[in-house]
């Protein structure tokens, strides 16, 4: 950018805002000290060397270390910098996210708006790397280099300049924002297709008396991945599953309706849980380019003789509510779905008797962690299940929902929170 030969004048030592850990550089100092013209800043361009020499004698070097502010949004300032060496960036935002951060070239000015107008700072300016910035002061800025030859029609190319670059990042900014606007309608359209594919009406079934069954499914996001189902494979068989697919978002929504879809035509094949798993999980394999999976828990259930038979995909084992007691049951082994094709899956039975319950939920009820990072746990679930038990369905699931709120100090969920319960009705 420039040589080594000496300028006939030097810049006074300004404040070093490094940690007094980073070690110095002499050498360095000195070549930044002793330029051999300041041409190839814009603001000096075509104007008389010794006369921005003379002008710019008593200027200081400011050297910032990373993470150095040098102007903060909202502050007052009287000064102009401009940029000799390292990386600095602008922030317009607040919370100084460094995907938005605007660069600044070598040997660009700063802070000569806010000189002019005598407002307050528009963007908080900091060092990246370590930097130097050449400062002029107010009174040398205004009463000696406006009065050089060329210097102030230099200064409104900058400016122009500027305005020309910030309108391009606000037009850039604008069309953004409108692409974000479009896709949250998508996303809300796609919240409410994805809802539309569960049975959501509360409580499922209310023509059934042998049997009463609930569900209840909040995404953390606009669209999430887990999922629940119930239907009748036959006039007194019941199928019913709860599972979670990896990740959040678009692409754990549409794993979920694929799983759903398949799922559903593979269960009116058969009675058997394992054998609806093991299929559905050789159908998700193929062609699982983005290596998604699912866990999953699915029961058939005889609604007129309790004999319920389930299988497990690596989901949370259910808590089973009998004679007023709450506890999990055991479930057998399976991996995820998803991953491995050709996996048999085990089957397990149970028999639930006339007013015994089984709560089924994902890991974002369980996980749910409060202030402190503890988890709400399965202890915690088993024990209000067993307190709560023997509620209505619908209002056993919003009272599980509304503890997990406490138990988090927010209503803001940190993943998706869903839930099933089927109960055999007491005669």
């Amino acid at each position: 950018m420039v040589g080594d030969a000496p300028l006939p004048f030097s810049f006074a030592h300004g404040p070093d805002r490094r940690n007094s850990q980073v070690p110095r550089d002499p050498e360095r100092r000195k070549g930044e000290r002793r330029r051999p013209d300041l041409a190839w800043i814009p603001l000096f361009k075509d104007a008389d060397p010794a006369a921005v020499a003379a002008s710019l004698g008593d200027c200081e070097v400011l050297a910032l270390p990373p993470g150095g502010v040098l102007l903060r949004q909202g502050q007052t300032n009287d000064r102009v910098y401009i940029v000799l060496s390292g990386q600095i960036v602008a922030h317009l935002d607040a919370d100084l996210n460094p995907l938005y951060a605007i660069p600044i070239s070598l040997g660009a000015c700063l802070g000569e708006l806010s000189v002019i107008d005598r407002k307050p700072v528009s963007a908080t300016v900091m060092a990246v790397a370590e930097s130097r910035v050449l400062v002029l002061p107010n009174d040398i800025f205004w009463k000696r280099m406006m009065a050089l030859p060329g210097v102030a029609i230099n200064l409104m190319g900058t400016i122009t300049e500027r305005m020309r670059r910030t309108n391009e990042v606000a037009l850039r900014t604008q069309r953004e924002q409108l692409e974000l606007t479009h896709l949250r309608k998508e996303l809300d359209v796609a919240r409410q297709l994805q809802a539309s594919m569960l049975p959501l009406q509360r409580p499922l079934f209310p023509d059934r008396r042998e049997i009463e069954v609930c569900g209840f499914m909040e995404p953390a996001s606009n669209v999430g991945g887990d999922l629940f189902d119930a239907f009748f494979l036959d006039d007194r068989h019941l199928y019913f599953c709860i599972g979670d697919v990896s990740g959040h978002g678009v692409a754990a929504a549409l794993f979920m309706a694929r799983t759903i879809g398949l799922m559903r035509i593979i269960a009116m094949s058969t009675l058997e849980p394992h054998h609806i798993v093991s299929t559905l999980n050789d159908r998700l394999c193929a062609g699982n380019e983005t290596n998604l999976f699912v866990t999953l828990f699915c029961g058939v259930l005889d609604v007129a003789s309790g004999r319920l038979r389930y299988s497990n995909a690596g989901h949370c084992a259910p808590i089973r509510r009998a004679g007023g007691r709450a506890g999990m049951i055991e479930t057998p082994r399976g991996p995820l779905i998803g991953v491995f094709p050709g996996v048999a899956y085990g089957c397990m039975e149970l028999h639930l008797d006339p007013g015994e319950l089984i709560f089924c939920y994902t890991d974002g009820v369980t996980e749910a962690k409060n202030p402190s990072e503890e988890e709400y746990s399965e202890e915690r679930c088993a024990r209000l299940v067993e307190a709560a038990g023997a509620e209505p369905l619908p209002d056993l699931l919003d009272i599980v929902r509304r503890e997990v709120t406490t138990f988090t100090a927010t209503p803001v969920l940190e993943d998706d929170c869903t839930m099933l319960a089927v109960r055999r009705p007491a005669q």
